[in-house]
């Protein structure tokens, strides 16, 4: 039987240390099962059962093909990496950086694990926001690493590039929007470099609350919980950060998000 504790405590190391997250063969997990279970002893360590909240990564086409995977995948979240917008992390505190412009919510009631629709996942949505994750390149080579070397399965255990979710503030109307055709943008020092829609994210921002639902990660935390913070996805490819900066994401009826890199 795998153990995913080994796996956990290295990972975390490599974290702690700003190392490369690879893991040798002994004790690299081999299938996704296996990379969640990992994921849910690194939180187990860290104090985080149930998580502050999930993040989906590759919900976009062009992410999936950006990264060579078959589909999303997910990752927790801890408190201690969500920040309020306007917040300021060190550039050189993290091990090749990037910003991802994502649409992101707030649970108002559980979902449980397995398979959920649109209405389900939508009647358990409180707030909706822009949001800004900060990603980053732990697996070797820039921008984005040697993921064939690595594996999915470490990808996921390592939490799908994640290090740190900016926030935004919901406006109170959310609920009028069409979030599938809401455009958004992402800008670095006031220039635009991308920028993408609602729609991008699986078809629907909702529809990957529905896949994170009954995804493997959720299933291994016992499902989703109310107040738990979703990051959906980026709706444009990472924009990789090789010096200090100002970072700005927007969506039409969401609002700004901003964080500085200092």
């Amino acid at each position: 039987m795998y153990d995913p504790a080994p796996a956990a405590a290295a990972l975390d190391e490599a974290r702690r240390t700003g190392t490369e997250s690879s893991l040798p063969d002994a004790i690299r997990p081999a299938t996704v099962e296996r990379g969640v279970a990992v994921q849910r002893e690194r939180a187990r360590r860290a104090g985080a059962i149930p998580p502050a909240g999930f993040k989906i990564g590759a919900t976009t086409k062009r992410m999936q093909d950006y990264l060579g995977l078959d589909g999303p995948a997910a990752g927790y979240m801890l408190a201690a990496n969500l920040r309020a917008s306007g917040a300021t992390l060190s550039h050189a505190s993290l091990r090749g950086p990037g910003a991802e412009c994502e649409i992101g919510l707030r649970l108002a009631r559980d979902l449980p694990p397995g398979p959920c629709d649109h209405a389900t996942a939508l009647a358990a949505v409180a707030e909706v926001f822009a949001a800004i994750e900060i990603v980053e390149n732990r697996y070797g080579t820039p921008p984005l690493g040697d993921l064939a070397r690595i594996g999915t399965p470490t990808l996921i255990a390592d939490q799908v590039y994640h290090r740190a979710a900016i926030l935004g503030t919901a406006p109170a109307d959310w609920r009028r929007l069409d979030l599938a055709a809401i455009p958004g943008r992402v800008a670095i020092d006031g220039v635009e470099r991308a920028a993408g829609h609602g729609r991008d994210l699986l078809g629907h921002p909702i529809a990957a609350l529905a896949w994170l639902a009954a995804s493997p990660t959720a299933a291994a935390f016992g499902g989703l919980k109310a107040g738990q913070v979703v990051m959906l996805g980026s709706v444009t490819p990472p924009i990789w950060l090789d010096r200090p900066c100002h970072i700005s994401v927007a969506f039409a009826g969401l609002g700004e998000v901003t964080a500085t890199l200092a």
